[in-house]
């Protein structure tokens, strides 16, 4: 074994790159100031709009204008805050850690080893992009989708971003090749690494699949963006209710009204248009340009207009695949393919890699991707043992809720028994949905809760398999099999529920340790 021993001027030159430390860019007092008044414009509507316009004002002024003085205070702090982080973080590198350290009267030290790093993630707002600045998320295999990324930095230029993933990766091939060799020419320190080991490491990226127009039109027409943009709409007049003359209001509306129902037909209509036209503006500026590319051992997602985000996704942390088609996308042939990721990433530990894509475009670049997976359909159907649990539950279930309304509310009540025959459809329609197929080192399941979930799994990513079975189920001898793999902090779970029991124990059969299964 070769031993390569640092000079003295060597350990100098790494101490003085220890001892350098870097501060955030000035525009981080800016997006940390406005990130914290954005959080604050619902509160301040409330207090200080609803309650500056209603009743009589009385008292001293600073009585009268309570709300007004206790936000403009609070806006001072929030902009003083801003600066204090500005100012007193620091962040270097030492002993292969990214070491940071922030606060005023509390200093917080955070210390981050290289190799729990699992990506950084990027993302550029409008205050970043004028001054070629990314904010940095740091995730580590300890991160998960319920908790913030391991460390932020706000707002550093790329080339210190740059620089971040080098000295990770310097860090990492140190521990695989060894460490830096050096030598002297006219009495100058040169640094260098064996010119094969930088060939075999340096690899092209490659654009594994973007997005088209057609797409994005398709994923706004059919997400829950128009929900979210109504439900909101209603939150805010809810708010401010008081302020609305409504007496002059349904006074107008009662002189609209003799118009007819045709053009309130028409302006309800020209209302969801809007309502719409925002929804894809709003999904076509998140997702503009969406692409993912591979690069080494990672993929990495790219999307965003106004801000523009990088998620990196390591390849050896995905646990499995599903393609999830929810029944209006299916009708046209689109699907959304989801991840579950075993470490903490940007946008948690279940991503979706495609968003939306045509059904028979997903396949081609996930087998690039994931070669190792076989993305065929499963071919196994469940037996009729099964079908009536798949609806007779439900049928119960919407029984009972009938009769309580039909009691109460009589006789219009009655309408819910239309109910019925609804469930009884969407048990058949579960049923005939499900589906498996065993390999000798993957596992393929597809279920139907009411989007339809195909699911590709590796055998050594699958944490847990369990057969469950209640009493009827034992009497009818099916089961529920549940495959659980690791997905963030928690684990992901998939079900085929009412199988055959002897079908179910070949499962935990074939998932028992077997050397020439788990190589």
């Amino acid at each position: 074994m070769n031993c390569v021993t640092e000079s003295p001027r060597l350990q100098g030159w790494r101490k003085t790159m220890s001892e350098q430390r870097y501060k955030l860019h000035w525009i981080t007092a800016v997006v940390e100031t406005v990130k914290a008044l954005k959080d604050m414009i619902g509160p301040f509507i409330i207090l200080v709009v609803v309650n500056g316009f209603k009743g009589e004002r009385s008292g001293p002024w600073f009585i009268q204008y309570w709300s007004l003085i206790f936000f403009g205070i609070l806006i001072v702090f929030i902009l003083v805050s801003g600066i204090v982080k500005w100012r007193r973080f620091d962040y270097w590198f030492e002993d292969q850690e990214l070491r940071i350290v922030s606060g005023l009267f509390v200093r917080k030290k955070r210390y981050i080893p290289f190799d729990r790093i699992q990506s950084l993630d990027y993302t550029e707002g409008i205050f970043h992009r004028p001054f070629q600045l990314v904010k940095v998320k740091v995730e580590t295999a300890g991160s998960s989708s319920g908790k913030d990324s391991e460390a932020e930095l706000t707002a550093i230029t790329k080339e210190a971003a740059r620089q971040i993933e080098q000295e990770i990766q310097r860090a990492k091939k140190d521990q695989i090749i060894g460490p830096l060799l050096h030598r002297y020419d006219n009495d100058e320190l040169l640094l260098y690494r064996e010119p094969e080991v930088a060939q075999e490491t340096a690899r092209s990226a490659s654009a594994i699949f973007s997005m088209t127009t057609g797409d994005l039109l398709m994923l706004a027409t059919t997400s829950g963006g128009i929900g979210v943009i109504l439900s909101g709409a209603i939150v805010f007049l809810s708010q401010i209710e008081e302020l609305i003359p409504f007496d002059w209001l349904f006074g107008e509306l009662e002189s609209f009204v003799r118009f007819g129902v045709f053009v309130i037909t028409i302006m309800i209509l020209l209302g969801f248009l809007f309502v719409w036209l925002l929804s894809v503006a709003m999904t076509f500026l998140a997702n503009y340009d969406f692409k993912v590319v591979l690069e080494k051992d990672d993929l990495i997602i790219t999307r965003g207009l106004l801000e523009k985000k990088r998620v990196t996704i390591p390849l050896n942390r995905v646990q499995n695949v599903a393609i999830v088609e929810n029944p209006l996308r299916q009708l046209f042939g689109y699907a959304t393919v989801v991840v579950n990721s075993a470490g903490g990433v940007g946008e948690g530990a279940q991503i979706k890699l495609f968003p939306l894509a045509k059904r028979n475009r997903v396949i081609e670049p996930l087998q690039e991707m994931f070669p190792n997976l076989d993305f065929n359909e499963p071919t196994e159907k469940l037996n009729e043992q099964g079908r009536h649990f798949y609806y007779r539950f439900k049928l119960i279930l919407t029984l009972v809720v009938i009769s309580a309304i039909s009691y109460f509310l009589f006789p219009y009540g009655l309408l819910t028994l239309l109910l019925l025959p609804l469930m009884w459809a969407l048990g058949q329609w579960q049923y005939r949905t499900a589906a498996y197929s065993i390999l000798s080192k993957q596992l393929t399941i597809r279920f139907r809760t009411i989007s339809r979930h195909t699911v590709f799994t590796e055998k050594n990513r699958i944490q847990a398999m369990e057969m469950n079975q209640n009493y009827f189920q034992r009497r009818k001898q099916v089961a529920t099999l549940t495959v659980n793999v690791k997905s963030g902090v928690t684990v992901d779970a998939s079900s085929i529920r009412h199988m055959a029991q002897d079908r179910a124990e070949n499962f935990l059969k074939w998932y028992e340790y077997s050397p020439e299964g788990n190589d």
